[in-house]
């Protein structure tokens, strides 16, 4: 697979996957998206490919999430995947385990990418938020959902109502992250954690991903990912978003009006 933003190598039935645009702190846009999601695409075709791995370039950054620089600026003419975002949060189909190994910081729909995955280990310099409420927006690629999923009601709501950072402490304390491990050790230990899943049987971790799939149908998962969307598009309307888009590219504090 070749990609411009994104690099994939194969290891047996690994698949590495690490997103690259380390000069943004792999910050997420249209066209990468679109990678990511052919890359899924084609991973969960290839019967050779039982586990992948998805990790950040450089030392900083596991992603940033969305480009809002790109949003600003009008961004490409592709039309985004309909798989969501990094080709992830709305994919319910994908029956292989993917591991995140959390290098760096995972803000916003970066940190929505790591909760779209099966099993989180991070660097223990990684920071985690959902702070999309500062610049206007909110977590709508899946992070209401999944968070809330994850450690509880009341703590993700503290975190998504005010977009504070948490530690990996922190977060592994709270339960959105399964294993802490130090920064020159996470990829090796994050690929350990895929061979290991390579000894168990795929077909019996397919079937299990299958009917862990079928819960988010059930308990409506999906729809309110949809729901989100219809939100977000409205939120997009208001006078505070375009305020906090441009707010964050000029690189001053935003001036919420409330309308």
């Amino acid at each position: 697979m070749s990609y411009d933003y994104i690099t994939t190598e194969k290891r047996g039935h690994i698949l590495l996957v690490t997103m690259n645009r380390p000069e943004v702190y792999n910050a997420v846009h249209v066209d990468m998206h679109n990678e990511m999601a052919d890359c899924w695409d084609k991973f969960a075709a290839d019967r050779d490919l039982w586990v992948a791995v998805l990790t950040g370039a450089g030392d900083k950054a596991f992603s940033a999430g969305n480009d809002l620089k790109a949003t600003a600026q009008g961004g490409s003419k592709a039309k985004m995947t309909d798989t969501g975002f990094a080709g992830l949060s709305s994919r319910f189909d994908l029956e292989k385990p993917i591991i995140a190994a959390v290098n760096g910081f995972a803000m916003g729909g970066g940190f929505e990418t790591a909760l779209s995955c099966d099993i989180i280990l991070a660097s223990e310099n990684a920071k985690f938020a959902l702070p999309e409420v500062k610049v206007g927006f909110f977590a709508a690629a899946s992070g209401v959902q999944r968070l809330s999923r994850y450690i509880g009601r009341l703590a993700a709501q503290e975190m998504m109502y005010t977009g504070r950072t948490i530690d990996a402490q922190e977060a592994l304390k709270l339960g959105c992250v399964n294993e802490v491990h130090p920064h020159e050790e996470l990829l090796a230990k994050a690929l350990e954690k895929a061979e290991q899943l390579c000894t168990v049987s795929p077909s019996a971790v397919k079937a299990t991903k299958r009917v862990m799939n079928d819960l988010y149908r059930r308990d409506g998962f999906q729809e309110s990912i949809a729901y989100s969307r219809e939100v977000i598009a409205d939120l997009a309307q208001t006078e505070d978003f375009k305020e906090g888009v441009n707010a964050f590219v000029e690189k001053r504090a935003p001036q919420w009006v409330n309308k």
